[in-house]
């Protein structure tokens, strides 16, 4: 059976302010770790006022503590935002601190606007545009200790210097981060939740790409998808209004907390309004338990996904929860 695993956004409603998601996020991962799933990866997301999980580092601590199974990890630091070495001195900590069950999933974007891009990184140095892969290749480094005789850094330790850095996961919405992952051999999340892309051909292109590692034998693929499912269709459809409403704001540079079902319906809603919204449900996983594993089962057979990563922006906590369990009992019927 293809193994879940759950990212979480420590989501913000009208009715739970960011310091309550944060408790939530823990609360959703001792009841998801119950439920049978593999992973459970924290977001990297800044001034957003729908999304509470701005420091995954310090969360992922928090998880694996109150958790004794699932792994934990990133997903993702986004690597503009932080210093290589800061990067690699936290992920081994926390890997001395839960051994074999961190993850380190790494983010090209800044997961932020542009402003708040700027202050985060504006102490940090003066290097402008994509410096992604020099970073990477930097952290990479930090764990190998290959700096050159000579080199500034070697004779830098990272600490704890005894403790790995945890396996390494590219995650990405287009197909770069998927070509790079293959010939780093490292594994690869797509972000199909809220990529424009079609997912299919980056998770091939990763397979196609991939070269084994010391890390990694053989290449190892996460789709990640949003999904929203409930008793029934119809239940789903209401609680769906969430998801649609909010992306509907963010399109048009409007960031607010997660709205309920009752005021994204109460929304006086336009056809140009209805037709994005219709669009953007194509990302969406949402149904009765056998609609949804239908539908995400043919996904996995077409992306040839080793693992799937569910999302879920559902407004009320209690229904969250059901509708991660209602997914697993019919993933594992099905």
């Amino acid at each position: 059976m293809t193994p879940l695993s759950v990212l979480d956004l420590s989501f913000v409603t009208t009715q739970t302010p960011p310091s309550k998601a944060l408790a939530r996020t823990v609360q959703l991962a001792q009841a998801v770790e119950r439920l049978g799933y593999e992973r459970f990866w924290l977001a990297e997301h800044h001034s957003m006022p729908s999304i509470a999980s701005s420091a995954p580092d310090i969360m992922i601590g928090r998880v694996a503590a109150a958790t004794t199974r699932m792994r934990v990890g990133s997903g993702g630091i986004m690597l503009t935002n932080h210093a290589p070495l800061v990067v690699a001195e936290r992920f081994k900590t926390l890997e001395a601190l839960f051994p074999g069950r961190i993850d380190l999933g790494l983010g090209r974007a800044p997961g932020t606007d542009q402003t708040t891009a700027y202050a985060l990184r504006r102490r940090l140095d003066e290097r402008q545009g994509d410096d992604f892969l020099e970073r990477l290749q930097e952290l990479m480094l930090w764990e190998t200790r290959a700096f050159p005789e000579g080199h500034p850094f070697h004779r830098v330790q990272a600490m704890p210097s005894d403790a790995p850095l945890p396996p390494l996961w590219l995650l990405g919405s287009s197909d770069y981060s998927a070509h790079l992952a293959g010939r780093i051999g490292a594994g690869y999340a797509f972000a199909s939740h809220f990529s424009d892309h079609d997912a299919v051909e980056p998770m091939r292109a990763y397979r196609v790409a991939f070269e084994p590692s010391q890390a990694l034998a053989q290449p190892y693929s996460v789709i990640a998808v949003a999904a929203v499912v409930a008793e029934t269709d119809e239940e789903a459809e209401r609680l769906s209004l969430t998801y649609d409403l909010n992306w509907l704001r963010r399109a048009r540079g409007v960031l607010l907390p997660l709205p309920s079902p009752e005021e994204a319906a109460a929304h006086p809603w336009t056809d140009q309004e209805r037709a994005y919204v219709a669009q953007r449900r194509r990302r969406l996983f949402a149904g009765s338990p056998q609609t949804v594993v239908a539908r995400l089962k043919d996904f996995v057979r077409e992306t040839q996904a080793d693992e799937v990563m569910v999302t879920s922006s559902i407004f009320d906590f209690d229904a969250r929860v059901r509708s991660y369990e209602f997914l697993m009992e019919a993933w594992r019927a099905g």
